[in-house]
C-alpha cells in the first residue's frame, strides 16, 4: 500500500495535493503555547483551508486538540477552531473526547481540577462516506428493554418501541463518544497521541485502500496504523528531528515506504 512521507511546511506541502483527494486525515496540531515544536510556526487558518480542498466529498477531518491555560482562564483555542472548521464549510459531525487514563497530575496548590482529557473534533464535509462505528458489549444484555422518555411538556411515557415486554436488550451497541486511553509512547517526540486512538478513528471513518493524511505527522503515529490497516498514508512534517523518527517507526512497519525531502 503506498506511502508518502514528506519532510516540508504542510501548509505549502498540501497545495501541491489534488483536490478532492483525501478520504481521512487524522492529526493533532500545537496546542496554543503547551508545545513549542522546535519553534515551528503554526498558521491555521491556511491548513484549515488547504484540507478542505483536499479532503473528498463525504471525507473526514479528526483534529486532537486542548487548550492552554493562561492568566487563570483556559485559551478556548479548540473551540475557536471548530467555529472555523465549520465557516469554512465544514460539518461538526462530532465533538469527541480524548479521556487519558494516565494523565500527569499538576502542581497540589493549582486551583483547578486536573486536565483528564482532550477534544476530538470529527468533521465531514458533507455526510461522511463512511462510518464503521465500534460496538461495546452491554453490561445489561438479555434484560427486558423497556424505557421511558418525555414528552415535549414533560410528561413521562413509556416509549413506543419499547411497549413489547419480550423486547431483550441486545449484546452489543456503539460505544459512546467518550474514548479512553493510556499512553505510554516514549518516542523522542513531546506529544504523540495513542496508536489505538488512532486506529479506532482510522477504522470508523475510511475502508481498506482509502487514503489517510496526517500533515502534522509528528512521530508518525498515523502513519504507522494507516499501513497495519492497509489504507495509503501520506504523512508531511516540518521538523527534520521529528521526521526522522516518524521514518523509522513506519520503516519498521512499512519497508516499502518512499520519502521524499522537500
Amino acid at each position: 500500500m503506498s506511502m508518502k512521507l514528506i519532510q516540508g511546511d504542510c501548509l505549502e506541502v498540501m497545495k501541491a495535493l489534488p483536490d478532492n483527494s483525501v478520504d481521512l486525515t487524522v492529526t493533532s496540531p500545537p496546542y496554543d503555547n503547551l508545545r513549542t515544536y522546535n519553534g515551528y510556526v503554526f498558521d491555521f487558518e491556511g491548513i484549515a483551508k488547504e484540507l478542505f480542498r483536499v479532503t473528498k466529498e463525504g471525507g473526514v477531518v479528526v483534529w486532537v486538540v486542548g487548550d492552554a491555560t493562561i492568566n487563570g482562564s483556559e485559551t478556548g483555542t479548540s473551540f475557536k477552531q471548530a467555529l472555523y472548521f465549520k465557516e469554512i464549510g465544514f460539518n461538526l459531525h462530532d465533538t469527541m473526547i480524548y479521556e487519558k487514563k494516565n494523565f500527569a497530575p499538576y502542581d497540589p496548590k493549582c486551583n483547578r481540577y486536573y486536565q483528564g482529557f482532550e477534544f476530538m473534533f470529527v468533521f465531514s464535509k458533507g455526510k461522511p462516506k463512511t462510518c464503521n462505528y465500534i460496538n461495546e458489549k452491554c453490561k445489561n444484555f438479555g434484560k427486558g428493554a423497556g424505557g421511558y422518555s418525555r414528552s415535549a411538556s414533560g410528561e413521562l411515557r413509556e416509549d413506543r418501541k419499547h411497549k413489547n415486554k419480550d423486547l431483550k436488550i441486545k449484546e452489543y451497541k456503539i460505544k459512546a463518544n467518550i474514548w479512553g486511553y493510556s499512553n505510554n509512547t516514549r518516542n523522542g517526540h513531546p506529544a504523540p497521541f495513542p496508536e489505538k486512538l488512532a486506529h479506532d478513528h482510522i477504522i470508523s471513518w475510511s475502508s481498506e485502500g482509502d487514503t489517510v493524511l496526517d500533515p502534522m505527522m509528528g512521530s508518525g503515529t498515523t502513519g504507522k496504523v494507516a499501513r497495519i490497516l492497509n489504507r495509503k498514508f501520506i504523512g508531511i512534517e516540518i521538523s527534520t528531528e521529528y521526521f526522522d523518527i516518524a521514518t523509522r517507526r513506519i520503516e519498521d512497519t512499512d519497508p516499502l515506504f518512499q520519502a521524499v525531502g522537500l
